[in-house]
């Protein structure tokens, strides 16, 4: 019986089994920031130690940073502190650091697959639950707490269980208008934001095998939100072309070398899952959030659900809930619903793609009046790919903002936060109550050029009857 990939690199990183059960798991990419790494380099002075590889660790900023105005020393005290923190303890232990003055800099889950430090066949953590991003790649990716970040910075490795995988299978193609950020909404909403507990998830199927990189790091950055530990797809040659180049993927003789291994690494055709699910692809329409969960989610057609519709006397409870904070009425479409702000970036939809894809639509239009817009790249090469394109132009032409390099608006760890009871047209991948600074503010997750049909329309609107390229 073959192995899928979930197996292979687990078995292939094994170091040993634990007296309770356990994996000790060597990790082989470690990724650090400024918010979840300053304790964990003081846990190791207080026990006097070093980092075992450090050549294995690779350390950016990205949450804290405003995006306005990146001018040293930051306006923000204990923003600045922090910059300060992680400068010299990657410094100190010899780790590399993408600062703000490399031109590299920029959301984690967006520097490592760009930079190409993101590879097939591995083990990668960071301190950000977002990690999953980076199994786009075929790597078991997954976020961890500041003590295992101490564990890994020690020892190149840290304990963990071992989890069940399931497969999901999206077939077809995608109608016009729906975009992976969709795909991503719609298995959430299908599976539960507690669906994936104790899972990877592999996402197969023949969409995702025609899928750009950038689609599947999407999807795959959002398996949190299903409750998933990690979520990959296998690698191929899509994967092999997006790194081809990049400054530490392999290169010369060594990157046939490299694509042979990473495609052993592939689930095998007779591997066996623990749960398999099946979804087509035409099924799926562009998807908004209306509660405070990601799976609280509907079609852009749909209405937004009354508190009649729940299963059970706590379905019911949680709607009332979702719908009293969200203060949207029920039963009634979530289309025409008024906005106050849309935001474009998040390591969700921050890359260059997204950026194309939304300007071909914003081109020529104009932000409603009363709505405040932002686009936020997710990294400088992304910010400077944008600009060599004239993209930054087609957003600020149209009355968005365009920022520096940053997490922004996806969460309140910096200057760009709602105010009071707005609502956020947002392409982030969290709607929690207080997820974007204020304890009232509201955000309805969508794809990026469903947030330009916001930003253009002021309402929650249907991208596809509102937007032509």
């Amino acid at each position: 019986m073959g192995k899928n990939l979930y197996q292979k690199v687990w078995d292939a990183h094994r170091v040993s089994t634990l007296a309770d059960g356990r994996t000790q798991l060597f990790i082989g990419t470690h990724m650090i920031h400024e918010v979840t790494s300053p304790q964990a380099f003081g846990m190791l002075r207080d026990l006097d130690l070093t980092v075992k590889f450090p050549h294995r660790t690779f350390a950016t900023v990205d949450h804290i940073v405003p995006t306005d105005d990146q001018s040293l020393p930051l306006k923000d005290s204990l923003a600045d502190a922090m910059l300060r923190e992680i400068r010299k303890n990657a410094d100190e232990f010899g780790v590399t650091y993408f600062d703000i003055s490399s031109g590299k800099q920029g959301i984690v889950h967006v520097v490592g697959p760009e930079q190409g430090i993101t590879q097939p066949g591995t083990t990668i953590v960071c301190g950000d639950s977002h990690t999953a991003t980076h199994g786009a790649f075929g790597a078991i990716a997954f976020g961890i707490g500041t003590t295992q970040v101490r564990d890994v910075l020690a020892t190149q490795t840290m304990a963990i269980e071992s989890l069940k995988v399931r497969r999901i299978n999206v077939d077809g193609e995608l109608r016009p208008g729906v975009y992976a950020k969709d795909v991503a909404l719609h298995i959430i909403r299908l599976l539960g934001a507690k669906g994936g507990i104790g899972y990877a998830y592999e996402y197969n199927g023949s969409w995702f095998k025609n899928s750009t990189m950038e689609e599947r790091m999407t999807v795959c950055n959002m398996s949190i939100e299903g409750g998933a530990r990690c979520g990959y797809v296998n690698p191929d040659e899509t994967t092999f072309e997006f790194l081809k180049g990049r400054p530490y993927a392999p290169a010369d003789a060594e990157w046939d070398t490299a694509v042979e291994r990473w495609l052993g690494y592939a689930s095998d055709e007779d591997a066996e899952y623990d749960d398999v699910v099946n979804i087509n692809a035409a099924d799926i329409e562009p998807t908004v959030t209306w509660g405070i969960s990601p799976d609280q989610g509907i079609a852009i057609s749909e209405s937004i659900p009354s508190i009649a519709d729940g299963a059970d006397s706590g379905e019911q409870a949680s709607i009332k809930e979702a719908l009293e904070y969200m203060k949207l009425p029920e039963g009634q479409p979530i289309a025409g619903t008024p906005i106050d702000v849309a935001f474009i970036g998040s390591c969700t939809n921050g890359r260059i793609s997204d950026f194309r894809e939304a300007a071909k639509y914003l081109k020529g239009k104009k932000v409603a009046e009363g709505v405040k817009a932002i686009a936020v790249p997710g990294s400088q090469i992304t910010a400077i790919m944008c600009e060599k394109e004239g993209l930054d132009k087609v957003f600020t032409e149209a009355g968005f903002e365009w920022r520096a390099a940053g997490c922004s608006m996806c969460l309140a760890m910096n200057p760009d936060k709602l105010v009071g009871d707005q609502l956020c047209a947002s392409s982030s991948n969290r709607n929690f109550k207080g997820r974007q600074g204020s304890a009232t503010g509201r955000t309805v997750l969508m794809s990026p050029v469903m947030v330009v049909a916001a930003a253009v329309t002021g309402t929650i609107a249907d991208a596809r009857e509102v937007l032509s390229a």
